[in-house]
């Protein structure tokens, strides 16, 4: 599963994602650098401190209104984010 930017617009995308997710880490732990559930939600909080660099560094605009987009962003980055 790529751990680039993943486009969720609404709430069935974000399911979609989280449910992707959930298979990738059961078939491919070996790609997850977070691999516990308290290891995943603390890369999730740290990601969310640092998230203005990711977008920053991306040239991509910082999000002014957080939507669901933006959560599905957090999931994605706490899978290596450290």
């Amino acid at each position: 599963m790529c751990e680039e930017h993943f486009p969720v617009n609404n709430r069935e995308e974000l399911l979609t994602l989280i449910q992707a997710l959930a298979t990738d880490a059961r078939h491919s732990p070996e790609a997850w650098q977070n691999k516990s559930v308290a290891d995943y939600l603390e890369a999730m909080a740290s990601w969310m401190e640092d998230m203005d660099g990711y977008y920053k560094n991306r040239q991509l605009p910082l999000p002014q209104n957080i939507s669901w987009g933006v959560f599905a962003d957090v999931l994605m980055a706490a899978k290596s984010y450290e």
